[in-house]
């Protein structure tokens, strides 16, 4: 059943709280390495099919956080090319970390998958793009991570039900997700965890929490009820220019992240007997009165 797993991992998301600048997304990727981070994730979109003309050359609706005149122009200073996704991606293999990215159309699918990463993310907002996923299921060969913010339990379904017609469902990642940036407490719906594992006993597959919270005491909460995959925003400086920044954590809550999560998984056990090692001195010490030895 998803979530029976032995380890945790960490995604740490930098999307793109890079600000357009490679040599920064790599300070971010040592960065995550020295934390204790499991994967540095970025982002690929052809803006131009996603948006159209009027949104994309209309004013950003947060005018301070635009890196462009336009939203369409902000969007291209944030987005880096396939060669530039290339050198990252030979970075964080040179770093000891996972590549990643998300896709958020079917050409961006198709120039990341010639990577040949690991794994390739589904954002919560195109996991009804059925064609692009169709792309992946069929040309690529690696885990595919899909996030479920703003779907319905009717589409929630529907995408399940493609990727078993697909025969690509054991190499599914379905990440319980609020997509606020950032989200509150009672937002979080961590119970939400629960109905995916449901959704996909019996096979291969797992579920992940994709968490825009601040602190991390939900993500501990989540890998309590089983996700073996954890995925946070991540930046240097959470005051910078961007949307993404205020439901990132900075590098000291990355590291505090991926140390809590390994203890809290390693805690996650039944005795192996009924008395420990570490008891047996206490236990001749402290109970002696009442068990006889």
């Amino acid at each position: 059943m998803g979530g029976e797993h032995t380890l945790v991992k960490i995604v740490a998301e930098i999307g793109c709280n890079h600000k357009g600048d490679l040599s920064v997304a790599k300070q971010l990727i040592i960065a995550a390495k020295n934390c204790g981070a499991d994967v540095a994730k970025f982002q690929k979109r052809h803006n131009k099919s996603l948006l159209s003309d009027a949104e994309y050359n209309e004013p950003h609706p947060e005018p301070w956080h635009s890196y462009g005149k336009s939203y369409g122009l902000h969007r291209e200073a944030l987005e880096f090319s396939i060669e530039q996704h290339e050198d990252l991606k030979e970075f964080c293999e040179a770093n000891a970390l996972m590549y990643c990215s998300s896709v958020w159309d079917i050409e961006s699918a198709k120039e990341i998958s010639d990577l040949n990463p690991e794994i390739i993310k589904i954002p919560s907002a195109v996991n009804l793009n059925f064609e692009m996923q169709k792309y992946l299921c069929e040309y690529f060969a690696g885990g595919i991570h899909l996030s479920t913010g703003m779907t319905t339990k009717t589409e929630l379904k529907s995408i399940i039900d493609f990727y078993k017609s697909e025969k690509r469902i054991n190499d599914l990642v379905l990440y319980s997700c609020t997509s606020g940036y950032p989200v509150d407490a009672n937002e979080i719906c961590l119970l939400e965890i629960k109905l995916l594992q449901d959704l996909i006993k019996d096979t291969n597959s797992e579920v992940g929490f994709s968490g825009h919270h601040h602190g991390i005491a939900p993500d501990m909460a989540a890998i309590t009820l089983g996700v073996s995959w954890i995925e946070r925003h991540f930046t240097l400086n959470r005051t910078w220019k961007g949307t993404d920044h205020a439901a990132s954590l900075e590098p000291e809550g990355l590291r505090r992240l991926c140390r809590d999560a390994k203890n809290v998984k390693a805690a996650l056990n039944y005795k192996s007997s009924d008395i420990l090692p570490i008891e047996i001195f206490q236990r001749k010490k402290l109970k002696k009165l009442f068990s006889g030895k």
